[in-house]
């Protein structure tokens, strides 16, 4: 909106500035008489009507001006669009205006251009618009719903500028002034346009987005990458046909990225090597966002997957930000994939505990683990293993169902505090690593004179 009102304010100023208003443009494409035999033809052409705007003579300026752009291979300046111009030529022509200079018919009639445009858009933006969403909000789909509001501001911006742009042509401007005017209203028409199928494509996007993310498809993680990428591309795309709208050498511009096109692959090895990493994470898609990883000897959950790096919250709430690069070259461990927990642990008893206590323990802890509802029962495995060497080892192994970490450790701990209320209900003891050194008869009688004579 501010890049359209700069330019009708140019388009102002250069009209304020102009010293003169330009000649009629019907006795400009009239050919001059070439010889004294054909008097009729030239008087008849000195007293036609200077003022009228007929079709015949802005498609003889036109031809004029065509002809003399091909005899000097230069290209026509830009114009506002043929429609305008001949919806002009029909209200001039209605009104019959016949003045060569602007009278207070033309200003008259560039108001009503400007005042009939608002209210166009007051009618397009407050009852088109509202009986299309109401249409809309009875339809299954919800990309209508996204387009109505994303279109609006865009189409009742297009009806301002055709106002502004009739109100202007109503007018006889100077050469110089017309020129502005032909350059801004094609600009202003080129970036309305292009508004508008931008916001477009972006509601197109976010829809899409939302489907894949509903449907939990893998791709729902890169669709903010997919749609940067395809946000920047249409976006170049759409300068380069308003350069060519202009008169810029587009294809010239085109052959001239093929050479430094090189020169910035060679400049930006890192930046196209973090992008083609991002590519591989998008393909491979090990991760989306919210999931947990561990990349490298890193921890944290995925907030974020760009062109150029990923970025990890931390378990200490610090942000960690990895090129896509190494994210590709990486071992990637995704914990939030867990589809259950093993769980192994070694309980260890001290070597004063009988058989049948031993016995009696190794039913109790199965007994306390098969009690639990998130423990696979058929993954249960207790056995008394081995004769360490300070302890006699109980070995229990189970699968925990559900992945959720919180979960996880709040039942390990359940299970733990079960096990030690266990071992003191039956007077046992936990070992810890002790060494128990054996002395021989003869040493232990000398060592016992000692501590007797000492």
């Amino acid at each position: 909106m501010k890049a359209f009102r700069l330019l009708g304010l140019l388009s102002l100023c250069a009209i304020a500035s102009a010293p003169a208003l330009r000649s009629d443009q019907a006795a400009a494409a009239a050919p001059p008489a070439i010889t004294d035999a054909t008097p009729s033809a030239a008087q008849t052409n000195n007293t036609t009507q200077p003022g009228a705007r007929s079709s015949a003579t802005n498609e003889t300026t036109r031809v004029t001006e065509a002809a003399a752009a091909v005899a000097s291979g230069s290209v026509a300046e830009p114009s506002s669009p043929d429609f305008l111009e001949h919806l002009v030529d029909v209200v001039l022509e209605l009104f019959d205006v016949k003045n060569s200079g602007n009278t207070p018919t033309h200003y008259v009639i560039a108001a009503l251009f400007l005042v009939g445009s608002f209210l166009l858009r007051r009618v397009v933006t407050t009852i088109l618009f509202a009986l299309l969403r109401r249409w809309t909000a009875k339809t299954q789909t919800t990309l209508d719903d996204k387009l109505m509001p994303a279109l609006e501001a865009p189409v009742a911006t297009l009806i301002t500028v055709a106002g502004a742009v009739a109100a202007l042509r109503v007018l006889k401007l100077t050469e110089t002034s017309d020129s502005v005017v032909g350059y801004a209203s094609t600009v202003a028409f080129s970036l309305t346009f292009f508004w508008l199928l931008l916001r477009a494509f972006n509601a197109l996007l976010d829809h899409a987005q939302e489907v894949a993310v509903r449907r939990q498809m893998g791709i729902s993680a890169f669709m903010p990458w997919i749609k940067k990428t395809l946000v920047v591309v249409f976006v170049a795309f759409g300068v380069l046909m308003i350069a060519q709208s202009l008169g810029a050498d587009v294809k010239a511009f085109l052959a001239g990225l093929g050479l430094g096109g090189l020169a910035f692959a060679l400049a930006a090895q890192d930046t196209l090597a973090n992008v083609f990493g991002s590519v591989v994470v998008a393909i491979d898609q090990p991760f989306k966002i919210g999931d947990v990883v561990k990349i490298g000897a890193e921890i944290g959950t995925v907030e974020d997957i760009g062109l150029r790096s990923t970025k990890i919250r931390k378990l200490d709430r610090s942000l960690l930000v990895i090129p896509n690069k190494s994210v590709a070259g990486e071992n990637i461990t995704n914990l939030s994939r867990f589809t259950g927990r093993r769980v192994e642990q070694v309980l260890g008893l001290t070597y004063s505990t009988t058989a049948a206590q031993m016995e009696d323990m190794v039913g109790e802890v199965r007994r306390l683990l098969l009690a639990e509802a998130e423990i696979d029962p058929t993954s249960v495995i207790v056995y008394f293993r081995d004769f360490s060497s300070s302890s006699l080892d109980l070995w229990i192994v189970f699968n925990v169902t559900n992945p959720d970490f919180h979960k996880h450790m709040v039942l390990r701990q359940k299970l733990n505090f079960a096990f030690m209320r266990a071992i003191e209900a039956r007077g046992l003891s936990m070992a810890f690593p002790t060494q128990t050194v054996h002395l021989d008869g003869e040493i232990a009688k000398q060592l016992a004179a000692k501590r007797t004579a000492g």
